[in-house]
């Protein structure tokens, strides 16, 4: 069976190339374009791209539908339907204006690849997703076992995510010199830090508590002081795995090296929190606690901006629209509330704060 097409694999590295150098896509972007393409090509099984018809559009549309999750066992979302169909859609517009396809493609194929509207809503609706409390991850570290280096670190790298807010994928190419216990402050450094969009800002650390505050102090001093680390070590380093007594590969430290990813990051969130006996929640999940921690702290729009600057925003809007959805209990309770007679209705400057930042479009700082 055949399983390539050589001038299919050509095209295909012109485009990857044109969507990292021109588009500026992730890595993780192109990964999911060729795994879509990936897709088609085994359902025409690797066909030219010049021989495309609609009617293989159309064949491949009912075709994904059908297909199943490896994982649970069930027939693809309607979101991953809507991604791998898009990243299709895209190949093939810029397939039609490129030389050798021009005369075999027109634009409109591209667009054969369109999910039903009623699919397409399905796909782009929004669902609420649980968020923890800032009660719930403090319960988590408290239960964190300190007992070694690796404990050491595991504890601190959760109570660094609730301070700061900083995206794993940052976290993991810290250094200690990223942090500035006097100012209180990580400096999101684009250059060394691989932030997202590779902005570069200062995150100053969220008054969540003193003593989380205070966990992040220990585990820097203990690096630099006790490990005697310099300032270009990881902030967060990873582990190091050798030959124990057992005979058998296993955790023996700290490496003086930091993660290559933010797997390992993830992983740690989940062991903690399956261990507390919470549902687990990943390191962005924090992100969203601290935005509606935010709402109700900030008590003049132009403090809502800085929290907003702080969480790396450029504007404020985006920090509403992400990450301060008024959750389902909240919404019944302020919806509640505005029934209820005058005198019995609770304190509502904060609801009232809020909507006049929306109405005004806060116009302090906002771009």
């Amino acid at each position: 069976m055949k399983t390539t097409n050589a001038p299919n694999e050509r095209i295909k590295r012109v485009y990857f190339a044109y969507m990292k150098e021109a588009r500026r896509y992730s890595e993780q972007s192109i990964d999911a374009v060729a795994k879509a393409l990936n897709r088609f090509e085994n359902y025409t099984r690797f066909k030219d791209f010049k021989t495309f018809h609609p009617q293989q559009a159309i064949g491949f549309k009912s075709h994904l539908a059908a297909q199943v999750n490896d994982r649970t066992k069930e027939v693809l979302s309607k979101a991953t339907l809507y991604s791998t169909l898009t990243a299709l859609k895209g190949f093939f517009l810029w397939l039609a204006g490129q030389p050798g396809y021009k005369s075999k493609l027109t634009y409109s194929d591209g667009e054969y690849f369109n999910l039903g509207r009623g699919d397409t809503a399905i796909a782009k609706a929004h669902r609420e997703q649980s968020v923890p409390t800032i009660e719930q991850i403090r319960h988590v570290i408290s239960t964190m076992p300190i007992g070694t280096d690796i404990e050491r670190r595991n504890r601190a790298l959760i109570a660094f995510v609730l301070l700061t807010g900083a995206r794993d994928g940052a976290i993991a190419s810290m250094k200690l010199k990223h942090v500035d216990l006097i100012e209180g402050k990580v400096e999101q450094d684009a250059r060394e830090v691989k932030t997202k969009f590779r902005k570069t800002f200062a995150t100053y650390f969220f008054p969540v508590g003193d003593d989380i505050r205070q966990i992040v102090t220990d585990w820097v001093n203990y690096l630099r002081g006790e490990k005697l680390w310099g300032l270009d070590d990881p902030l967060f380093p990873a582990t190091r795995v050798a030959v124990g007594a057992s005979r058998h590969f296993e955790a023996v430290g700290l490496d003086r090296k930091g993660w290559s990813s933010a797997s390992p990051i993830c992983a740690i969130f989940k062991d903690a929190f399956t261990a507390a006996g919470l549902p687990y929640f990943n390191p962005h999940r924090f992100r969203k606690t601290l935005g509606q921690f935010g709402e109700r702290t900030c008590q003049t729009p132009e403090a809502f901006k800085a929290w907003s600057q702080n969480l790396g925003h450029e504007s404020v809007l985006t920090t509403f629209s992400s990450y301060g959805q008024v959750a389902t209990p909240r919404q019944a309770e302020l919806i509640r509330q505005l029934g209820k007679p005058k005198g019995e209705a609770p304190d509502t400057r904060a609801l009232e704060r809020r909507l006049a930042m929306l109405e005004q479009r806060l116009p302090i700082g906002c771009e």
